[in-house]
């Protein structure tokens, strides 16, 4: 179960554009609050889409782009050294310029949302 008040890193199955023009593939920040579309959107979803999101230091992510979450207290803001991509037909080296994890509780923001009711959340 994700905590309010505990720091974590997710992974997106999507990548996301930042505040600072940079994409990420993953987030890390304190969760502030895990809660449902109404409270987070002000409307009421269809069963066709995430019924909850997760608040994490200065934004909010749907539920259904959480591919993992791990208790982390702390994460290394560094590009990762190499990494491969396959790009027609071949697997090619690269390095990162940047690290793609947000810091979230970087900017000293707070996405703030009401506090959730326990319920049925779920992701299509």
């Amino acid at each position: 179960m994700i905590s309010a008040g505990q720091k974590y890193l997710i992974n997106t199955d999507q990548w996301f554009f930042a505040p600072d023009g940079e994409n990420y593939k993953a987030v890390f920040g304190t969760v502030h609050a895990v809660v449902d579309a109404e409270q987070t959107l002000g409307l009421k979803t269809n069963r066709n889409s995430t019924n909850w999101y997760v608040a994490i230091g200065d934004m909010i992510i749907a539920g259904c782009q959480i591919h993992y979450a791990m208790r982390a207290d702390k994460f290394n803001s560094s590009p990762s050294e190499r990494s491969e991509v396959d790009h027609n037909g071949a697997r090619i080296a690269v390095t990162n310029a940047i690290s793609r994890i947000y810091n979230a509780d970087a900017s000293g923001l707070i996405s703030e949302v009401p506090a959730s009711q326990p319920g049925d959340l779920f992701c299509v």
